[in-house]
């Protein structure tokens, strides 16, 4: 119920747009404990949202939506949703499961209770390439590539998908990556570990190799992978050159260009021989730095097989992930 002193500070809110619970209790003669009081129960009411952290921290008014409660959705399509949607506001909120796919429908004046069918159907479509936790990509390198170096390519989800956009890993890893939020990236990390030492164990994986990043960050997020991962097999370090002008893969729209660019840009260094090595990207668009790296590693005879794993990679042959 919203009480008059509810009606007034919604009216403060929508007159300032952002407003501080300092601004607030500045304004209304009630106490401190009182104006928070208030705030929380908006909140809750979802009336008001409170953006950033203490000690900068404002109240705005809540967009409106459509209520779940009165969308009639048979449990198993909400189930897959409220398992596997995901989004992050653009004021850096993260919505799980069926209340981010409501948000999502919402912005995009989207009938949520037909929408929600039609996600579940492009969502099946995309997870039937989905085997013991893998999507088999060495058909697309095969198609993209005249020479392919790498025995095998696996992602572990597609970075996006047809109309709805990115993937629920594809919005962990860009955030996790644009954030430079070492937890983020911790718990992300804590949720694809499993897999990727099953992968390990699978293909008796000898030595590891990850792909140095080309964007220059205080925190990279290979390298936490890497730390974090702890793995117990041997690392083979791959060095990014220096060059007077750093030009990352992302940036290159041709296929020829990324080639080059991972060809003289890219160093793995070594002197072991192992049979199988386990190259980890973080995600495949064209798959050029993979599969120039495999070539290296084989040509210098660092492994005889070389199996490449990105966390999110994209459903068509040569595309572009700029993003990340």
């Amino acid at each position: 119920m919203t009480t008059d002193t509810s009606k007034k500070i919604i009216e403060f809110v929508k007159s300032k747009r952002q407003t501080t619970a300092k601004e607030l209790a500045d304004f209304f003669p009630i106490s401190n404990r009182a104006i928070f009081k208030q705030l929380k129960k908006l909140i809750n009411e979802s009336k008001l949202v409170k953006i950033g952290r203490p000690p900068k921290v404002f109240y705005m008014l809540a967009e409106k939506k459509v209520d779940k409660k009165d969308l009639v959705i048979d449990s198993n399509t909400q189930s897959i949703i409220e398992e596997n949607y995901l989004i992050i506001t653009p004021i850096g909120k993260r919505l799980d499961g069926f209340e981010g796919f409501v948000y999502w429908c919402n912005k995009n004046n989207e009938d949520a209770q037909k929408t929600a069918k039609e996600y579940v159907k492009t969502f099946k479509k995309y997870h039937s390439y989905l085997h013991d936790g893998l999507i088999n990509g060495i058909d697309k390198m095969k198609n993209t590539f005249k020479i392919v170096h790498l025995d095998h390519l696996f992602y572990l989800d597609f970075y996006s998908i047809e109309r709805f956009g990115k993937t629920k890993l594809g919005q962990l890893l860009l955030y996790a990556k644009q954030s430079q939020n070492k937890e983020f990236i911790k718990s992300l990390i804590a949720q694809i570990k499993p897999k990727i030492d099953l992968l390990i164990k699978k293909y008796k994986i000898g030595a590891v190799g990850f792909i140095s990043p080309t964007v220059k960050r205080p925190v990279q997020f290979m390298k936490e992978l890497q730390r974090h991962l702890n793995l117990e097999v041997p690392i083979i370090p791959i060095t990014k050159i220096k060059t007077d002008i750093i030009v990352p893969q992302k940036t290159l729209n041709k296929l020829a260009d990324r080639i080059d660019n991972a060809q003289m840009t890219l160093v793995a260094e070594g002197n072991k021989t192992y049979k199988n090595v386990l190259l980890i990207d973080d995600a495949v668009g064209s798959g050029a730095t993979l599969n120039e790296m495999a070539g290296q590693i084989k040509s210098k005879k660092f492994g005889r097989n070389v199996i490449g794993l990105s966390i999110t990679g994209s459903f068509k042959g040569f595309d572009i992930i700029s993003e990340v």
